[in-house]
């Protein structure tokens, strides 16, 4: 289970952006959580992908309690979530070509040698081609970038997967391919999904069950 327990969590003192969340996600199983914008959402994901922490609450990932956050979190817990953010070019480095783009979680996890394996599952299961690998965030269209990132995420076969506002920026058919990745993906690992959006139909649609922030958080839909 990813487990989140009465968070509160928040940029400034005092002023915390979630208040008393709590959410949990089965394993293979998917939950959207449906909200405004502006109204914390971006912050919750980050706290469940383990790279926020919380003022107060707790998270336990597959039973174990998170005491250790971004890198200073045990890396069985870090490897275990995988996250796509919602804009592309603020979560990619610019001066990395696509494939190491992909490719920088292993190296940074010590597992070089499964790059090339990897690579060749990964890229056609997103939708992208060989002559895209090359190139660098500038070259590419947002998308295509975002394909790529949605590959970084997979790329050390999380348990359990973040979308936070994955295809706010995408057109429909890039949102259809890569809903259609995620699933694939899941369907085959049995790995469970986070999806955060604004989008009704989209979550309704993709997830099993559909979570109103309002309802999460108690706060008014409108915050």
């Amino acid at each position: 289970m990813l487990e989140l327990h009465s968070v509160t969590a928040g940029y400034e003192p005092r002023t915390p952006v979630v208040r008393g969340a709590t959410l949990t996600v089965a394993p293979g199983g998917s939950v959207g959580l449906l909200g405004p914008s502006g109204c914390g959402k971006s912050t919750l994901a980050r706290v469940a992908a383990l790279l926020h922490r919380p003022d107060a609450g707790r998270v336990l990932v597959d039973g174990t309690e998170v005491r250790g956050w971004r890198h200073r979190a045990p890396r069985a817990l870090r490897t275990a979530v995988g996250v796509v953010f919602q804009q592309p070019r603020l979560s990619a480095d610019p001066r990395l070509r696509l494939a190491d783009l992909i490719a920088e979680p292993l190296r940074a996890t010590g597992r070089r040698d499964l790059v090339p394996e990897r690579l060749a599952g990964l890229v056609p299961a997103v939708g992208l081609t060989e002559d895209l690998l090359g190139r660098r965030p500038h070259e590419v269209s947002d998308g295509q970038l975002q394909r790529a990132c949605l590959a970084r995420a997979l790329v050390l076969r999380p348990r359990w997967l973040i979308c936070d506002e994955m295809t706010a920026m995408l057109d429909a058919s890039t949102t259809a391919a890569l809903v259609a990745a995620v699933e694939t993906y899941r369907a085959g690992t049995g790995a469970g999904l986070l999806a955060v959006g604004h989008d009704r139909v989209l979550l309704e649609r993709w997830c099993d069950r559909t979570v109103e922030w309002a309802d999460l958080t108690g706060a008014p839909a409108d915050a």
